[in-house]
């Protein structure tokens, strides 16, 4: 399918690596321009080069997105780089454990990392996705309706993106900017690659996950979020706004039994 990324410009932050590195290749395979935004310098740098090998279409931006001046310089960074932004896709995040024993300053640490960068962007890029009748999609995580226990900041934040996609979807309404969000689940990351080899058994651990997965006892992986990324960012969806959109293999809704009995 041909998604018309041509001349289309993105911004994806935490797009060094796992989820985010995906919906860039994504993008650059549909021929869009993007700008990456994320704190690992080595990896953003690597991407980058690795994808303008052939064309120069990926800017990397290194950014700390807990401070309100990197928000900012990434989006000026964005607009002076490609002179426009169709998409911002909110990815960068982290499950950081922070529950109810952290104490207030951890959780709002957590807060900071996790969802007021989302705002930020979105408010410093707001006029050139108006100019651009563009998009927004923030990824959010099951974490949000499922809650997962001991990680207070992580489920607040992943809640509250949920809460802000629907407020910015009416926010956006009079300017045909559409926003949405992608919930993942359980998706084979580097970072959870790295969480199950922390197990005695890490295979013995995969299994167990696996098995409760309903739609083919697998984990998501990361192209599979991307291809719901792009499409939501495309004009194919053109009539989808304020919507939240699982892509989990059926995990969140469906009954976790059915992939032990078939």
């Amino acid at each position: 399918m041909n998604l018309n990324f041509d001349q289309k410009v993105a911004l994806v932050t935490g797009g060094a690596s796992g989820i985010g590195e995906a919906i860039v290749r994504g993008f650059v395979a549909e021929g869009a321009r993007v700008a990456v935004a994320d704190k690992n310098a080595a990896r953003g740098q690597a991407l980058a080069d690795e994808l303008n090998k052939k064309e120069k279409r990926v800017h990397f931006a290194l950014a700390e997105l807990q401070h309100e001046k990197a928000c900012k310089n990434v989006i000026e960074t964005t607009l002076a780089q490609f002179g426009r932004l169709d998409c911002l896709v909110n990815n960068a995040g982290v499950n950081d454990k922070v529950g109810l024993n952290a104490g207030v300053p951890s959780f709002l640490d957590s807060l900071h990392n996790n969802i007021v960068h989302y705002y930020a962007l979105v408010h410093f890029a707001r006029q050139a996705l108006i100019d651009a009748q563009g998009s927004v999609v923030n990824i959010a995580s099951k974490v949000a309706i499922t809650g997962q226990g001991g990680t207070s900041g992580y489920a607040a934040a992943k809640g509250a993106i949920l809460a802000l996609t629907r407020e910015w979807a009416i926010d956006f309404l009079p300017h045909r900017v559409r926003v949405n969000a992608v919930l993942p689940a359980e998706t084979w990351t580097p970072l959870y690659e790295s969480w199950v080899n922390t197990f005695p058994d890490p295979e013995a651990k995969l299994r167990e996950i696996t098995a409760k997965i309903p739609l083919g006892q697998r984990m998501t992986t990361p192209e599979e979020i991307a291809n719901m990324v792009l499409f939501l960012c495309s004009e194919r969806a053109a009539h989808i706004t304020g919507q939240h959109l699982f892509v989990d293999g059926g995990y969140t809704h469906l009954d976790r039994a059915i992939g032990n009995e078939t």
